[in-house]
């Protein structure tokens, strides 16, 4: 089976809405399982359960067939998210532009390597789609008839 997992925060933004409806799509579209995933900081545990992301959730775009909903505590939001979707075997992440950001900076700091879509594919071996505040996407699905991927966005303070 399938499975898409989309990262989100708690309460889900505006952003994190978009980046919801385009992963409840594409789970749809390939029918996989989707697995909703929040990580709650235990610098800043907010204490936030499976059923209060849910609801959120539903709250924000609606209810989502064939989805999990997962609170994981960690210390940092990118090695926790990486964790789980190397745990689960994705084989599709989308992630808001913002958290794309996030991750290239960690990465660039390890690896000196700002190049966070190879690094995901190489390491997750498995499809990265990023989605801006708009809905857009970019990531490793690009349209066949362009040449080749479309290169996650920079992160210009979005």
């Amino acid at each position: 089976m399938t499975l898409v997992v989309v990262p989100v925060r708690f309460p889900p933004s505006s952003h994190s809405a978009a980046t919801l409806r385009e992963a409840a799509r594409i789970a749809e579209e390939r029918g996989a399982d989707l697995t909703v995933l929040h990580v709650d900081l235990y610098q800043r545990s907010g204490g936030v359960s499976r059923s209060d992301l849910k609801r959120a959730v539903e709250e924000r775009i609606g209810r989502v067939d064939r989805a999990r909903y997962v609170v994981r505590r960690g210390f940092l939001v990118e090695e926790t998210i990486l964790e789980e979707i190397v745990a689960e075997g994705a084989d599709v992440v989308v992630i808001g532009s913002k958290q794309a950001g996030r991750w290239r900076r960690m990465v660039q700091k390890l690896l000196s390597d700002p190049d966070i879509d190879s690094f995901l594919r190489g390491e997750l071996d498995c499809t990265v789609i990023t989605v801006d505040a708009d809905g857009e996407t970019a990531g490793d699905e690009a349209d066949p008839d362009d040449g080749g991927d479309v290169p996650l966005p920079n992160d210009g303070g979005d």
